[in-house]
């Protein structure tokens, strides 16, 4: 995780948000702890009040659970829950918006598509 922080959201969304993307893309994978409020606190010098805000979001969202005494964990079958609402809110709010732009450019979906999977077929 980098350090550094936009001014356009809260710090502690912006670390929420940060989990989420390591869980995705299976950096911390489902049973993992969390780094410690202590760690992440002293790491990227924030208050720890603000890390703890950020986990109490995760599990909120049912994604971290506490153990006590032992930490924080990835709960199994958070990342395909992630998946599930990261796909719906690509499709509702990414996906129009995208596709919009393709079309204000005046732009082929086909041609796009073969020209990704010929990048794909190369590499």
């Amino acid at each position: 995780m980098t350090s550094q922080w936009n001014d356009s959201q809260p710090i502690y969304w912006q670390l929420k948000e940060r989990t989420v993307a390591m869980i995705l893309d299976g950096t911390l994978a489902e049973g993992d702890a969390l780094p410690s409020v202590r760690t992440v606190a002293s790491d990227f010098q924030l208050n720890p009040i603000t890390v703890s805000k950020s986990y109490q979001a995760l599990v909120d969202d049912g994604l971290v659970e506490k153990r006590r005494g032992l930490g924080m964990f990835v709960r199994e079958g958070a990342r395909r829950q992630l998946t599930e609402s990261e796909r719906q809110k690509f499709l509702k709010e990414e996906w129009p918006a995208m596709l919009t732009r393709i079309h204000q450019l005046g732009l082929d979906i086909d041609a796009l598509l073969k020209t990704e999977t010929e990048k794909e077929a190369g590499s």
